[in-house]
């Protein structure tokens, strides 16, 4: 049988011990060691396993959804509240996540609520996760909530990826454009504009353009460079403050092509969020409030925290949302037809799964349409550069050819 490496902490002293034991596992070291009163700290496989420390310290939706998923069926197998928690942390590889959940475990057996226990932790669980967890105690079917969470976290995620995968190529090819064009501009220019000089000939006014671009590139490229950081920084200062997100967002949605893949996410996630919310016995208007402030658009949160306003001063979901251009006559109608039924959440679940796919069809559109722009962005730009530069010569071989 393996040998077990192990910290722990006994809870009669609190004082925190190390040695090596033999176990078939880890679980069954982790389950002998909490008989003994000792609280697993760490254990880990000698000479086989070590760990490399994680670097900014966070926790991704990926793990998170993971964790939420596996801990709803630990509950729904009959397993206690403190010994999923246990096992959930002792089988966590990030570092962080495994300390949080231990302190969760720990205020959780110190008799707190899960819910408050979690909510010491906004970083890695948020308003939502933390009011969907007190809902699913408060009606005893917490591993439900979880199961619901646990979807939603990978919806989410899943949006998250599709927009990381939609900037990728942009990115990528405005970046490569920018270092082929300094690259010409600093060492291939200056050798044609040797060559023109020494030619007398009078050159014609793109040349000359980019000629002096070149000049004044490579004689001031540290202040260049020190300008394009500082305007980065300034840039991320300012989208920090509340007027500045407020005008980034807004001019994000007016994008006419990444606007309307923006639009569509977000009402996916509106109504996802709103939908999960409701089906787990939070009221409407604390589930639009924390909608609201999980929107992730400046714009689309104010109007939200709006919609909220008139309902709670006595009007239906649906006649505020007809107000917004930012939700499309489908959206109001369906949600109409949900809360005349009473049941906006199968409703807005159904919107949200119909959003989902048309964000991924507006991604895969957006990609389709951007890659030509790409090549005559590029073309362009060094097509430019590379015709201003012959321009002299073919002028030269015209005036020979004359004689």
């Amino acid at each position: 049988m393996p040998v077990y490496q192990f910290r722990g902490r006994r809870h009669d002293t609190g004082l925190v011990i190390s040695g090596e034991r033999v176990a078939q596992n880890k679980q069954l070291l982790a389950i002998s060691l909490r008989n003994e009163r000792i609280m697993p700290i760490s254990i880990v496989e000698k000479g086989k396993e070590f760990s490399l420390p994680r670097l900014g310290g966070r926790v991704s939706g990926k793990e998170l959804a993971l964790f939420t998923r596996q801990f709803s069926v630990m509950l729904d197998a009959g397993l206690p509240l403190v010994q999923c928690l246990d096992i959930m942390a002792d089988q966590q590889e990030n570092r962080l996540f495994q300390n949080v959940l231990h302190q969760v475990r720990q205020d959780v057996e110190g008799g707190a609520m899960l819910a408050d226990a979690m909510r010491k932790h906004p970083k890695i669980f948020d308003t939502l996760f933390v009011n969907m967890v007190a809902a699913g105690e408060t009606g005893g079917i917490l591993d439900v909530i979880l199961q619901r969470l646990s979807i939603f976290v990978e919806k989410i995620v899943k949006l998250k990826r599709a927009v990381i995968s939609a900037s990728i190529y942009p990115s990528v090819v405005v970046v490569v454009a920018i270092i082929i064009v300094l690259v010409i501009l600093i060492w291939v220019i200056p050798i044609f504009a040797t060559l023109f000089e020494g030619l007398g000939a009078p050159l014609p006014l793109p040349t000359r353009i980019v000629i002096l671009a070149s000049s004044l590139l490579a004689q001031f490229t540290l202040p260049a460079v020190g300008l394009m950081l500082l305007a980065i920084v300034g840039f991320r200062y300012y989208y920090k403050t509340e007027p500045g997100r407020l005008m980034v967002d807004r001019i994000i949605l007016a994008i006419p092509l990444l606007g309307n893949v923006i639009r569509k996410i977000a009402i996916a996630r509106f109504s996802r969020t709103l939908a999960t919310l409701l089906s787990s016995g939070i009221a409407i208007l604390e589930g639009l409030d924390i909608t609201a402030r999980t929107a992730g658009n400046l714009v689309i949160q104010n109007a939200l925290l709006r919609v909220r306003k008139e309902v709670e001063e006595g009007k239906t979901l649906v006649e505020p949302l007809k107000k917004l251009e930012l939700f499309p006559p489908m959206v109001t109608q369906m949600i109409s037809v949900g809360e005349q039924t009473g049941e906006l959440d199968q409703m807005l679940q159904k919107l949200a799964d119909y959003y989902e796919e048309e964000a991924d069809a507006a991604i895969a559109n957006f990609l389709t349409l951007l890659e030509p722009l790409m090549i005559v962005f590029l073309g362009v730009v060094i097509g430019g550069i590379v015709i201003s530069m012959y321009l002299p010569i073919f002028s030269l071989i015209n005036i020979l050819s004359s004689q």
